[in-house]
């Protein structure tokens, strides 16, 4: 049934590829198509050195032949004798041109040694391999359509140069053939190898972009989903108040009772669509929520960094604390971002510098909060690979800064550990509309 299914697709596509042959042919073997052989990854132009010395020891070999061969050579055939010669060498820029330069210094040279010699087949061998080359060197550039019909070209010129002669044993014309076939065959799957392994690249980037932004979002429900429990605190504060005002003054007005239900009635539908929202942004089996209570905790802020420490600790890392300044009233979702910040910090010395030192610096100041996490280089190497997919940990420190419109630094430092900075506004702004990725 597969079998089926792809030859009719392949009968159904073979007339829109028959269609498109003459477009095909006529962009990639048109004269003045200029395709420079592309430089080698590790030997630069080395090898257009390699095609140019080739030609010439092709030529002088060839300039021998023909002088045994005519006694002497004729200055036209000399001159085409070096067009031959210099036809691989346009190939390396100009493949197209090359091939009708090569198939016409081909007729010539038929035409001329047999007015000559009368019926002598005029091709030598090396004649014969510096063609191939530059089919080879047009089959790695072009089309495999394009290639199959220079072939057919080559082998047409053959064929046409050697029958009004009556070639007897037409053995060059059978070795030119096979010496022709085996370069297009060769350059054509060489351009395949080449085109696909483009492919594959292209296809990895896609990917990782893709696995990147999956990560980035994934971070970035998870941090709204802690966000919503800071936010659901407050809302449900403010419609707890709303409800035991009226109760706190003597004679409330029906004006003052109004505005307060109406308040209450305002924060319990903000709830509402919280909850909606959280939802949609757990959705079912999240990893992240195997336990029903831990949908419900509370969120951690900077009074639990020594509890933090201490897990940090008991799992082999030696890490000190020090708090400067002095401490003042910080916003929920400061308070949540510094603590998970230090966390996501910790946890990466922990995994990629295993028996390092790190350290730990909370500095209060007037216009805000700086946390800095640094570690020194790990003595042993981890005992896990480095993953391929993109982690989380950066990617939620920045997009919590981001979010509260504050600046993060990580970085190696100069002893080979890694250190972390965040500075955190005292008072966040509305945080920024959108990000470079358009998400």
């Amino acid at each position: 049934m597969g079998d089926t299914t792809r030859w009719a697709g392949a009968l159904r596509a073979s007339p829109d590829a028959l269609r498109a042959l003459p477009d095909v042919l006529r962009a990639d073997l048109r004269p003045g198509r200029r395709d420079p052989l592309p430089r080698h990854r590790y030997l630069g132009r080395l090898a257009h050195g390699h095609v140019v010395l080739f030609c010439v020891l092709m030529g002088v070999w060839n300039a021998n032949l023909y002088e045994g061969f005519m006694q002497p050579v004729t200055g036209a055939v000399s001159l085409l004798l070096v067009v031959q010669s210099a036809a691989p060498v346009l190939a390396l820029v100009r493949p197209a041109a090359a091939l009708w330069v090569s198939v016409a210094a081909l007729v010539l040279l038929a035409a001329l040694t047999s007015a000559v010699f009368g019926a002598a087949w005029p091709w030598s061998a090396p004649g014969l391999v510096l063609h191939a080359l530059v089919l080879l060197l047009l089959a790695l550039r072009v089309r495999p359509a394009a290639s199959v019909a220079a072939l057919g070209a080559s082998l047409l010129t053959g064929i046409g140069a050697a029958v009004p002669h009556h070639v007897p044993g037409p053995h060059t014309l059978v070795q030119g053939a096979v010496a022709f076939t085996l370069a297009v065959v060769l350059g054509t799957s060489l351009r395949a190898t080449r085109v696909s392994r483009s492919r594959l690249v292209e296809q990895e980037e896609l990917t990782a972009g893709e696995r990147a932004r999956r990560a980035l979002l994934e971070e970035r429900g998870r941090i709204a989903r802690e966000l919503h429990d800071v936010v659901a605190h407050h809302m449900s504060v403010i419609s707890i108040q709303a409800q035991v005002a009226p109760h706190l003054v003597a004679d409330p007005s029906p004006e003052l009772r109004e505005n307060l239900a109406g308040i209450r009635q305002n924060a319990v539908d903000a709830l509402t669509e919280l909850r909606r929202v959280l939802g949609v942004l757990r959705g079912d089996g999240d990893p992240g929520d195997a336990a029903a209570g831990v949908r419900h905790a509370p969120q951690p802020t900077l009074d639990r960094l020594d509890e933090l420490l201490a897990n940090v600790r008991a799992a082999g890392l030696d890490v000190t604390a020090e708090t400067r300044g002095t401490p003042r009233p910080l916003s929920p979702g400061t308070e949540l971002s510094a603590y998970r910040i230090v966390q996501e910090a910790l946890s990466n010395a922990v995994r990629h510098a295993p028996g390092a030192r790190a350290s730990v610096s909370v500095h209060h100041h007037p216009t805000g909060l700086t946390v800095r996490v640094t570690n020194t280089a790990a003595p042993r190497p981890a005992d896990h690979a480095p993953a391929r997919e993109p982690g989380h940990g950066l990617l939620g420190m920045r997009e919590r800064t981001a979010m509260l419109g504050g600046e993060l630094a990580v970085g190696p430092t100069p002893d080979g550990g890694w250190e972390v900075t965040a500075l955190l506004p005292a008072d966040p702004g509305p945080g920024p509309a959108s990000t470079k990725d358009g998400s």
